[in-house]
């Protein structure tokens, strides 16, 4: 599956099969927020966060390429990613595109 974040494939013709999206709430865990409160005193990448979010990505990004296959696409274009706080210790992520044919 071709992804990309341009709003064409250059040098082909698309048939737009429709907007396919990916989502997941993903949640801290204990030892991540300990972790996290400490590294604020001092500064610097919460590196436990930044693994949790690329996770959560890849999760949303797989999702969308699963919806994206079963209408038959060959690519998804113009992808975007989303994130929200849902709740305390929570967030949101979302990959959203659209799926196209290659003609």
């Amino acid at each position: 599956m071709l992804l990309l974040n341009i709003d064409y494939v250059p040098g082909k013709e698309i048939e737009p099969l429709g907007m396919v999206k990916g989502t997941v709430v993903q949640s801290k865990n204990i030892g991540r927020d300990f972790m996290a409160g400490m590294k604020t005193l001092v500064g610097g990448e919460i590196v436990g966060y930044t693994e949790m979010l690329i996770e959560a990505r890849q999760i949303a990004t797989k999702r969308m390429v699963d919806e994206a296959e079963t209408l038959g696409a060959d690519a998804v274009i113009n992808i975007r990613f989303g994130s929200a706080a849902v709740m305390q210790g929570a967030a949101e992520v979302i990959a959203y595109g659209t799926a196209v044919k290659l003609k």
